[in-house]
């Protein structure tokens, strides 16, 4: 009886002894749990020489090797000043932005000060979950300053659209809300990193999901971050089509048991070009067999866009493909390339720059992206111009890669006749075609005819007079309190030239 007594002591102190050191070890993990701060201005593309207010914005993030925090770009994009806090402490630390991310959503912050990190643990990157296992977002969510510990099933992992930068990445998805402030927390399973939370889905009838950054993400940021010039995910230059249709599948000399995706357009500038034309089918990415709905397996009985192969390559390695061409099977690789700026019209949302913009006899002209679009506000959907919206379904050209609009005009003299004219995208300069808006601010300046003409596809036009223009510049600049004419970097060589010239009162 003694003895039995002894034995259930025994376990009952192994089993006390295991829960404080579970207790010990989920302290110092939440001792790598960061909140951040972050005063952030980001600038008013309505008014492209000015910055909106400042806000003060707060998220998450966690300690990883290296001394770096691991958190969200969308907490730190557009941030002035950035400061860090640890789990339990009061004192906020200064830190800056070793590396960003903004196409995948993600940041490494460090800290100078070396006491930081003191009693701090880095966290290691785990492998993704299997569906329907529980994981952890821990967080800083808004209405508290306390740590918050959300608990939720992994129920989905495929290519989703990530609100930040508009980018198309693989994501997890879990039923539990990412609220604001739990942004850049680490999704947690057996004490490793498994993703970064970083949205809600707001559809309608959706409650309580959110979405995170998964490991191969995360992985791949890391990578491209050791020798801190951002490349990004590369691109493979081709656009697809599903082929469901079986009378497409015939129509493109494949088989019953054959299944690929169409490719319909081949970007002239991408490395893809020497490989891929239009009317290909892509059979296989890296060994991945391309579905009829372009999708992978990327592991066991779950499915994801075949981009999923690519973006587990970096920029200059090369991709191998099998596609069909009349019939025939050909295996070959592509040597992946940095992303374009934009494929659209309208250029992909920047952040942590400014805007460029162009001012002549007072018409303010700057180029069309979707940081203007979205100044319109949260409904930018159905508040936008819709010829701005119209513009980002058309791929940009060799000849014309990037749109110019004139936003507004500054009513004077110069421009009587135009003052209620605004957001109208022009097309030609005195005739000349307009591929860029770098272009287009050069044919301004170099224009030596008496009147500068603007035109529209449609034929609508602006005619303004060249010498009164230059004449009325330094008054309307005065009058509407703008410091400078053109943003910065816009007339490099002419700025050299300027500085080279003393002024006519010094000669």
């Amino acid at each position: 009886m003694m003895t039995r007594i002894l034995s259930l002591a025994a376990i009952l102190l192994l089993l006390c002894q295991a829960a404080v050191a579970d207790n010990r070890e989920h302290e110092q993990l939440k001792r790598s749990i960061i909140k951040i701060y972050t005063t952030a201005a980001a600038p008013d593309y309505f008014n492209p020489w000015s910055l909106l207010n400042a806000k003060q914005l707060s998220g998450s993030g966690a300690v990883i090797d290296g001394k770096r925090i691991l958190t969200n770009a969308h907490v730190v994009a557009n941030g002035s000043f950035i400061q860090v806090q640890r789990h339990g402490d009061a004192q906020k630390f200064l830190a800056q932005v070793a590396f960003v991310s903004h196409d995948a959503d993600l940041a490494l912050l460090t800290v100078e000060d070396e006491d930081f990190f003191k009693g701090t643990r880095p966290l290691d990157l785990g492998e993704l979950p299997d569906l329907q296992e529980e994981v952890s977002v821990y967080g800083y969510p808004m209405g508290g300053k306390s740590l918050s510990i959300t608990r939720g099933v992994l129920s989905r992992v495929e290519h989703q659209f990530y609100a930040h930068a508009g980018s198309y990445l693989m994501a997890g998805q879990i039923d539990a809300a990412i609220n604001p402030g739990n942004s850049g927390g680490p999704v947690i399973s057996d004490g490793r990193i498994v993703g970064v939370a970083m949205q809600t889905n707001h559809s309608q009838g959706a409650e309580n999901l959110g979405y995170f950054v998964p490991p191969s993400v995360i992985e791949h940021v890391l990578e491209d971050a050791e020798d801190g010039v951002h490349q990004g995910f590369p691109e493979l230059g081709a656009v697809t089509q599903s082929m469901e249709s079986p009378s497409m599948k015939r129509a493109a000399g494949l088989g019953e048991d054959q299944e690929g995706a169409l490719i319909v357009k081949v970007f002239s500038d991408s490395p893809a070009a020497r490989v891929l034309q239009p009317g290909d089918v892509l059979l296989e990415v890296d060994g991945y067999e391309v579905a009829a709905d372009r999708t992978v397996e990327w592991r066991e009985n779950q499915r994801t866009n075949y981009h999923y192969a690519a973006d587990l390559y970096h920029v200059g390695d090369k991709l191998p493909v099998k596609f069909a061409r009349d019939g025939e099977i050909i295996e070959a690789e592509v040597e992946l390339a940095a992303p374009s700026p934009s494929r659209s019209l309208v250029v992909a949302e920047k952040f942590d720059q400014r805007p460029r913009y162009y001012i002549y006899g007072g018409v303010v002209f700057v180029p069309l992206n979707m940081n203007l679009i979205k100044r319109w506000g949260n409904n930018w959907h159905s508040k936008a111009p819709v010829e701005y919206l119209y513009a980002r379904n058309q791929w940009s050209e060799q000849g014309r890669r990037e749109l110019v609009v004139a936003l507004k005009v500054l009513p004077a003299g110069v421009n009587l006749g135009y003052h209620d004219w605004k957001n109208w995208i022009i097309d030609s300069v005195n005739g000349h075609q307009v591929t860029d808006f770098d272009e287009f601010a050069q044919l301004m300046e170099s224009n030596e005819q008496q009147f500068v003409e603007l035109r529209d596809e449609a034929g609508y036009r602006m005619v303004l007079d060249a010498a009164a223009a230059r004449e009325q510049e330094p008054l309307i600049l005065q009058t509407y309190h703008i410091p400078n004419r053109h943003s910065a970097g816009l007339f490099s060589t002419l700025a050299e030239t300027a500085e080279a010239e003393p002024p006519q009162d010094a000669q």
